[in-house]
């Protein structure tokens, strides 16, 4: 079994679902008292917001460098970024480098196309939805994204920022989500992105009228199945 490096803290509570995630995988595959070899690195999520807001994304990136090369010094075979928006940085990471790191755009997409879906919702923070970098890693694979309208991607935003990585879960945010992803049906969405790590914490399947695709969920099932043998890294466009 390969050693998973999971670069998480953004937020904890999302991580704290990744970790659990891998280790369901890993159980439920081999069966018996097996869990997953894997090493986390958690930075502090208030420096790294912080980054965020004040568009130091360079000043970002060098730190999850660092922190991914913390990893691999750990005995990571291969790195696992625990956070949608800081793909964003995904280059700068992949450059301190010597192992692989598992684009969470491309097991999404990946899924996505064996469901035999064209168009999907974007859900995630405003950075994600709003910015080039993650959108364009989607069409690349010959998906066409949509992403709500400006009032629905504030909602989104804020209470993924107000709310989910301080563990806070309402229900009337949850309705709240399930109108903007009913208004992305609308659009034409024949499914949905949950974009964000903590997205999960809020909504499942059962809040979609088309399919869901749970990022976090994806993501830490393919590098299970990658560190056990099952199946090589997904293409990269």
């Amino acid at each position: 079994m390969k050693v998973i490096g999971l670069l998480g803290g953004m937020s904890w509570e999302s991580s704290s679902h990744y970790y659990r995630l891998v280790n369901e995988r890993v159980r439920d595959t081999l069966g018996g008292l097996h869990s997953a070899c894997c090493v986390l690195y958690s930075v502090d999520f208030a420096d790294i917001e912080r980054m965020q807001a004040e568009g130091r994304w360079d000043e970002a990136g060098k730190a999850l460098r660092d922190a991914g090369a913390a990893l691999q010094r750990a005995g990571a075979d291969v790195l696992v970024l625990c956070t949608n928006t800081m793909h964003k940085v995904a280059g700068a990471i992949e450059e301190g480098l010597d192992i692989p790191l598992l684009h969470l755009a491309d097991t999404t997409a990946a899924a996505i196309t064996r469901a035999g879906i064209a168009k999907v919702g974007l859900l995630g923070t405003g950075f994600t939805m709003e910015q080039p970098f993650y959108r364009e890693r989607l069409a690349a694979h010959g998906l066409e994204v949509l992403v709500p309208e400006r009032a629905d991607r504030e909602l989104v935003h804020r209470v993924i920022y107000d709310e989910l990585v301080l563990g806070v879960v309402s229900e009337d945010s949850r309705q709240a989500y399930r109108e903007v992803i009913g208004r992305l049906v609308e659009a034409g969405a024949e499914g949905v992105i949950y974009g964000c790590t903590e997205i999960e914490l809020l909504v499942g399947p059962e809040d979609s009228a088309v399919p869901a695709f749970p990022t976090t969920r994806l993501h830490a099932e393919a590098a299970v199945d990658y560190a056990l043998g099952r199946a090589s890294l997904p293409s990269t466009p």
